[in-house]
């Protein structure tokens, strides 16, 4: 039974990561309903300007695509990189118009390897992406590599306490303290402002680098 179990949960925790098949598109309604308010909170943070360019890294479900086009407006610009092909193609599908404007575009990447030109942005938000990122550093460097100086990146991550009770957890993540994250930003040259945020049922916790 506890063999049943264990492949359920890896097989959940692996779709958590990388979306696909029949069951992705579960999984991606899924995201965009538990990660919203995380979402929301990282857009707020990174604050875009009207006619910014701007990114969603690893936006999974879509809903932070959405919510940065509002955001930048007509005249902005919104990256969307995501490691999962089927994501990229539900993506695709679900926002005909901006991309036929030029307001979107959409590629797939990681967060180690982003198709994205050095300081070509003016702010990107990547959310419950970095449990499934096993170089952490790499991740880092790159994030602030892509945002302009003055600009800001924002990674929103659950609660790593909390997260470890949940069982689902202990299958493909990579939990990791908060200062850890903290101090590759800052390790990649960002200056951080942490902001811990209250929300049931898992806290989270919103971490605002900005490139010296």
């Amino acid at each position: 039974m506890s063999g049943i179990r264990d492949r359920v949960l890896s097989t959940l925790a692996g779709q958590l990561g990388r979306p696909h098949g029949l069951f992705g598109k579960g999984v991606a309604h899924f995201l965009n309903l538990g990660n919203k308010a995380m979402i929301e909170s990282s857009v707020r943070a990174a604050d875009p300007a009207h006619g910014a360019r701007v990114a969603d890294i690893g936006f999974g479900g879509g809903v932070g695509l959405t919510l940065l086009l509002d955001a930048v407006g007509a005249d902005g610009v919104v990256h969307g990189v995501e490691v999962a092909t089927d994501m990229l193609t539900r993506a695709r599908a679900a926002h005909t118009a901006p991309i036929t404007a030029g307001r979107l575009t959409l590629t797939e990447g990681s967060m180690t390897s982003l198709p994205l030109e050095t300081d070509s942005l003016d702010a990107a938000i990547t959310v419950n992406t970095i449990y499934f990122v096993p170089d952490l550093d790499t991740a880092a460097t790159e994030l602030a590599r892509v945002i302009r100086p003055g600009g800001t990146a924002v990674i929103g991550i659950g609660d790593p306490d909390t997260m470890s009770r949940i069982p689902l957890t202990r299958y493909g993540f990579t939990l990791r303290p908060v200062p850890d994250v903290i101090a590759a930003l800052e390790r990649a040259g960002c200056k951080v402002e942490h902001r811990p945020v209250a929300h049931k049922p898992i806290p989270y916790h919103l971490l605002i680098a900005r490139p010296n």
